[in-house]
């Protein structure tokens, strides 16, 4: 596996397992990870190639991978057991909708509840999210891949009372600022590597609160970057967030994880 990611104060990064270098030292014409994402769509060059040595992950403090992230989307109800246990029926299509910019924020986060007279339930959801690599539209499904950029684990966060108010208020009950947690790095797998058997893991205070595998998807992530292109043009940077196998109400002093096999994990702090 090989990464693009970003440190805490904004330097572009590309690395494996072994360690990360500075992204200009593999791609001297590359100024940030967005210039890095269509190239990833055919597969990271060796960071043993770079004119840096390595320097290991644990030794970097990651921020979000993406600076200017473009579209957000976020799927409902993509997991049949998770729309089981919310007594709701899997759609037929994908359930998207749409979150800011200003709700992503990076590794640790911290995810900032709002004030109780606003909200006092809200939830936090692992999930494997897509990247986007190159300006497509009308993809069919089996050419899917070759626009994908990578994956990234994301933690995504609901207001669920004000949801329950009227099904309407979705958009404002997904986009309180910090209520989708990005990175710590953009995963980019060898060509056609198989993801059915990667398990999405919601953790809260070290225990697994939902776990499922990809394979149990109502839309695969290549079904999903898919469908969405034959809706609107698809840009570097977009990111489809591919739904979650279950979700945990979350309190101020909690640490929530979204842990997803091969891919990597992110956390996040809770507070008020």
């Amino acid at each position: 596996m090989r990464y693009l990611a970003r440190t805490a104060d904004g330097r572009p990064l590309v690395g494996d397992d072994d360690g990360v270098v500075p992204l200009t030292a593999l791609y001297p014409d590359a100024s940030s990870v967005h210039d890095a994402l269509p190239r990833a769509t055919t597969g990271l060059r060796d960071p043993a190639d770079a004119t840096a040595d390595r320097v290991p992950r644990d030794g970097v403090t990651f921020g979000p991978p993406l600076d200017d992230p473009g579209k957000l989307f976020g799927i409902g109800l993509n997991y049949a057991d998770h729309a089981a246990d919310l007594s709701e029926e899997p759609p037929e299509e994908p359930a998207s909708f749409f979150k800011p910019a200003t709700a992503a924020t990076g590794p640790g986060g911290p995810i900032r509840l709002p004030p109780r007279e606003q909200s006092d339930c809200v939830t936090a959801e692992a999930e494997l999210a897509v990247v986007i690599g190159r300006t497509c539209r009308n993809v069919a499904v089996d050419d899917a891949e070759s626009v994908i950029a990578g994956y990234t684990p994301v933690i995504d966060v609901t207001a669920e009372d004000v949801l329950a108010r009227n099904p309407r208020f979705l958009t404002r009950a997904k986009s309180y600022d910090t209520f989708l947690v990005l990175g710590p790095h953009i995963a980019v797998p060898k060509a056609d590597g198989a993801l059915d058997d990667i398990e999405v893991r919601t953790v809260v205070n070290g225990e697994v609160r939902a776990r499922n595998t990809l394979a149990n998807m109502q839309f695969s992530p290549r079904e999903l970057v898919a469908y969405h292109s034959g809706v609107m043009t698809l840009e570097p940077g977009d990111v489809i967030s591919t739904g979650t196998p279950g979700a945990h109400p979350i309190e101020p002093g909690d640490l929530v994880r979204a842990e997803v096999d091969r891919i990597g994990p992110v956390g996040a702090d809770v507070v008020r």
